[in-house]
């Protein structure tokens, strides 16, 4: 029942809302040179780990591989780098009151019992890709993506698809040039 609960709730991580933005935030080690990296391959003990269904997790890891090869990365058995995911959700309950044109108040046409209350709730996902040194064993980037969840199926695989895009954009890291 939970992983029934948990898969539900994560197989949404990648359907954002239409009307929702997708936030994204990277991190990673300065003294690192990323053109050094030129092949990948992912990291099966860290996406065996995440907590979605295995649908998903192909989703999700075909959208990167298509990212890095775009960025000229080849996958490899030997690699540079090792990729993996994982993800995190938490409902969020917002409460809006409204007694403007009835309800107990000053209303020009009605003074009395009424008004509404609505409560609605959300739930937040966020997709970690994690780029470790294959050599090293070391995570080297991170990036992230956070937004609004929903359970509609249709547009699953275009969302993942555009979440992924927005983190992959991120990488390899722009150098401030001084």
């Amino acid at each position: 029942m939970k992983l029934l609960k948990v898969t539900l709730i994560l197989i949404s991580i990648i359907s954002f809302t239409s009307c929702s933005s997708i936030k994204v935030a990277t991190d990673y080690d300065k003294e690192i040179d990323f053109n050094l990296y030129n092949s990948f391959a992912f990291y099966k003990p860290g996406i065996d780990a995440a907590e979605i269904s295995d649908l998903d997790k192909k989703r999700i890891l075909r959208a990167i591989e298509r990212e890095l090869v775009a960025k000229e990365m080849v996958k490899t058995t030997n690699p540079d780098l090792l990729v993996s995911i994982f993800t995190e959700t938490r409902e969020n309950v917002n409460i809006y009151q409204n007694n403007f044109g009835y309800g107990w108040g000053w209303n020009p046409y009605f003074w009395g019992p009424g008004g509404f209350n609505t409560v609605s709730s959300n739930i937040e996902g966020t997709l970690y890709i994690d780029l470790i040194d294959a050599k090293k064993n070391e995570l080297v980037w991170q990036g992230l993506g956070t937004g609004i969840l929903s359970l509609d199926m249709d547009k699953k695989e275009e969302k993942i698809n555009e979440i992924v895009n927005k983190i992959m954009e991120k990488y390899p890291p722009e150098r401030d040039q001084k």
